[in-house]
């Protein structure tokens, strides 16, 4: 309890209690609601749709994606009888289907083939979808292992099982059979092929089994469970049994068309699909600087319970379901613009859909601006436990682009929904979002087992214009290719792919040649392709200062032709090399060092500018304006640079800054050491201390050093160490060893007449020298008389062991446990 609280009356304890409880009330009331992103789409759906682009565009063109049953699938004639009361018989012929859903890379995934011969090819799909998801969240998979990261799937469908058994019998079952055809391994196996540790759960709902995925991870998201979700389902057909059981129910269209919301329609036809989507905290991905493709701002689940049948649809049930979707979300009936429908296309079921959205939705709407509706089963069918995350990918990208695909096949209103006296309309052609702040839709999958979910989805917040120019320091003038401009990035971008062999590299880099677009920003292509993609054997590095030099050098790879600016290579070795972060020590300091960078690299400005802030209690002199002072300036300060009171803290200041900038860039390292002052940074890094203390110890390092006598000087001898050592033996008071730079480089430090009469003696030798240029000889006997103070100021430092592997100066050994974790280890260290 604080000492207010504690000196406070018992009445005042009481509200300062009261309102810290309201306050924690408040954030877990909060983090129920918390907008979730979506931030990667991963699909493959009829019609040739491969991913969220070519499905919309067969949106867009008002494709109808049914067709009849392939023969690879089944024998359609064998099966198929237009009475609808024949036995063992399908009254429809008609579906949507995925092409190549025999084909699969197993080896990609570290599976052996013949544990591939025995997989549903709804896990396969699976594997391939959600890394494609990932890849389109610019989330590496390879990456993931040991994240807690969710996985939510529903699926279904057990026709791989009934084909297994009816070719082999029960003699062939294998050992592989079981993981192959099991629902629960769906989930399983993403959360094992990608080392997740968060929940993993297969769904079974029927028809809302992937929007109740949905459902299940924006809720363990919010809750905390993970802080990463993929969620989606799966449909695919392979037997004919499931198709005859629904003519039973007679739920098939017998004409092959879903009819929503028309007079003709009677029923759906069945389709496949799979869908995936990346989830993370709206927080979290604003932190993460992710794309943020759509929001979802509320879910609900219910259940029909007792009704006029088991499936039958429930018109109250939905309309709650609507109702608490709403209220989890915080948005109000008429900010809804349009709602994705279930909508099977049954005479029974789309009233009941209709005149429920109305209820849950048409309060204080006019004819002007009804609720528009619209269902996605017009264009691929009924994909069953993929339908709701089918529809997801319609609105999300209808959101993206702010206009609403047709609806098809509606020729002539069902009579049983009362058009005119509801608030509701059916876009039959393309159609432009209705202006709204912001934009949001609704999104209803209702299961045949009477489990119904709802969406409530909101288009993706607005994001500023990343910063390119700091506001007050102007980029410099650099020169391209081209010309000299004044630049908005570095102006050489670096790219890499990477596949599985050449072939696969070749296509790969032919698909990027022909998506990328010079409008977009090759920063941002460069980064995705750096830190976004799995790394894997075979790589391919090019070089680019615009996008469309990009897109040519890749094509031009694609095509087998040799271009400068390209390397390509086959990793070999299992394990990733090793990378060190080395920083440097005094005398590479210059005026100016660091500007194009803080002109250019947000992340740089930022490491930059707090170190700047967190240095103005201990310079007399803003850093900033020390490191940034016109080098043509006459100012008697544009020499502070080069004094020790300035320089340390300087350059502490820019290698915290560079090593900011390369860990946004993913690059990590695996070791950390620093030459001199450049520890610090090290220690920094590796969490010895914080920041804010590195940096008081090392403004209190350099200003005390500063006051010591100037004079003292510092060489580098090229000779071996035991030379060294016997040569500066009679000057032990005088002179030290400073440095051992290698096994022939070795800098020695001190009084100035005694490091002179040591380089002669090696001249004498024939060995060379060379002085170095310092304000005074560091690490060296000249520096005693400012241990004593420097080693009180690193007295009021926290430590803490170093989370990387530090290697220190004093020793040249790995600083294990508390080591460098204390005061005297960077008293030592200044001598």
């Amino acid at each position: 309890m604080s000492n207010e609280a504690q000196q406070a009356s018992p009445l005042k304890r009481a509200l300062l209690a009261l309102e810290k409880m309201q306050a924690r009330l408040e954030a877990v009331e909060q983090a129920k609601r918390e907008p979730i992103a979506i931030v990667g789409i991963g699909c493959r759906f009829p019609g040739g749709a491969h991913d969220a682009d070519s499905f919309w565009e067969l949106l867009r063109d008002g494709v109808d994606t049914v067709g009849e049953v392939p023969a690879d699938r089944w024998d359609v004639d064998a099966y198929y009888d237009p009475d609808p009361d024949a036995p063992g018989k399908m009254y429809t012929r008609w579906g949507a289907f995925l092409d190549q859903v025999d084909q699969f890379d197993p080896q990609f995934f570290g599976i052996t083939p013949r544990e591939a011969v025995s997989m549903d090819p709804q896990q396969r799909l699976l594997l391939e979808v959600t890394w494609e998801a990932l890849e389109n969240a610019a989330q590496a998979p390879d990456q993931l292992a040991g994240s807690r990261t969710g996985v939510f799937v529903g699926i279904l469908a057990e026709d791989y099982g009934q084909i297994h058994l009816a070719d082999g019998g029960i003699e062939e079952i294998g050992a592989y059979y079981g993981s192959g055809v099991a629902r629960s391994i769906a989930s399983g196996r993403l959360s094992y092929v990608l080392g997740l540790q968060g929940p993993s759960v297969s769904i079974d709902t029927a028809c809302s089994s992937s929007l109740v995925a949905i459902h299940l991870a924006v809720q363990s998201l919010r809750k905390g469970e993970c802080n990463m979700a993929l969620a989606g389902g799966v449909n695919v057909m392979l037997v004919p049994e499931p198709t005859i059981a629904l003519s039973r129910y007679k739920m098939m269209s017998a004409n092959g068309r879903c009819q929503t919301f028309d007079a003709r329609a009677d029923g759906y036809v069945r389709g496949e699909g799979v869908g995936m989507i990346v989830l993370k905290r709206l927080s979290d991905a604003r932190r993460d600087g992710d794309a943020v493709l759509a929001v979802i701002r509320g879910t609900a689940v219910n259940q029909d319970g007792a009704s006029s049948g088991l499936t039958a649809p429930n018109g109250p049930a939905q309309e709650a379901v609507i109702r608490e979707a709403l209220a989890n979300a915080q948005v109000q009936p008429a900010d809804v613009t349009y709602v994705e429908c279930h909508g099977t296309g049954t005479s029974l079921g789309d009233p009941i859909e209709v005149q429920a959205l109305a209820a849950a939705l048409g309060a204080g709407r006019t004819a002007d601006k009804p609720l528009l509706l619209g269902s996605v089963k017009t264009n691929v069918g009924h994909l069953e436990t993929a339908a709701g995350v089918v529809g997801l990918v319609k609105v999300v990208k209808a959101l993206q682009e702010r206009t609403i695909p047709p609806h098809l096949h509606l020729q002539e209103p069902n009579p049983f929904i009362p058009w005119a006296e509801l608030p509701v309309a059916v876009p039959t052609k393309l159609t432009p979002w209705p202006a709204a702040a912001p934009l949001i839709a609704g999104l209803s999958s209702f299961g045949f087992s009477g489990t119904n979910v709802h969406l409530v989805v909101e288009a993706a917040p607005e994001t500023a214009a990343p910063e390119t120019a700091a506001p007050e320091m102007a980029a410099p003038e650099i020169e391209t290719p081209e010309t000299a401009v004044m630049p908005e990035e570095r102006p050489l971008h670096l790219l890499t792919l990477s596949a599985k062999n050449g072939a696969a590299l070749g296509e790969l880099a032919r698909h990027m040649a022909d998506h990328l677009t010079e409008a977009a920003n090759v920063a941002d292509v460069a980064y995705t392709m750096n830190t976004g993609r799995a790394q894997l054997g075979q790589r391919l590095a090019v070089t680019a200062v615009s996008t469309a030099q990009a897109q040519q050098k890749l094509a031009a790879f694609a095509a087998g032709e040799e271009v400068k600016g390209i390397a390509a290579a086959q990793v070999t070795q299992s394990d990733p090399p090793k990378i060190a972060f080395l920083f440097t020590g005094q005398g590479a300091q210059y005026t100016g060092m660091g500007r194009q960078l803080y002109a250019t690299q947000p992340v740089f400005r930022a490491a930059l500018d707090e170190c700047d802030a967190l240095l103005r209690p201990y310079l007399q002199h803003p850093l900033l304006e020390v490191v940034f002072r016109d080098p043509s300036s006459a100012d008697d300060d544009q020499s502070l640079i080069n004094e020790t009171a300035y320089t340390q803290p300087a350059l502490f200041a820019l290698e915290y800054a560079l090593a900011q900038l390369w860990l946004s860039w993913g690059v990590q390292p695996d070791y950390v050491m620093g030459h001199s002052v450049g520890e610090y940074v090290a220690a920094c890094l590796a969490g010895v201390f914080s920041l804010a203390d590195g940096l008081k110890l090392i403004a209190a390092r350099g200003r005390l050093m500063q006051a010591l006598p100037t004079g003292g000087a510092m060489a580098a001898i090229f000779a071996e160490e035991t030379a060294v050592v016997a040569a500066i033996a009679p000057y032990a008071a005088e002179v030290s060893i400073a440095a051992v730079n290698g096994p022939s480089n070795i800098v020695i430090s001190g009084v100035g007449t005694a490091v002179a009469a040591i380089c002669d003696a090696f001249a004498a030798q024939g060995i060379k020298s060379r002085p170095l240029v310092v304000s005074h000889a560091f690490h060296s006997p000249l520096m005693e008389p400012m241990l004593d103070e420097f080693a009180a100021v690193a007295a009021t430092v926290q430590y803490s062991p170093p989370q990387l592997r530090l290697i220190s100066n004093v020793n040249g050994a790995l600083a294990m446990g508390e080591t460098a974790a204390n005061a005297a280890y960077w008293r030592d260290h200044v001598r």
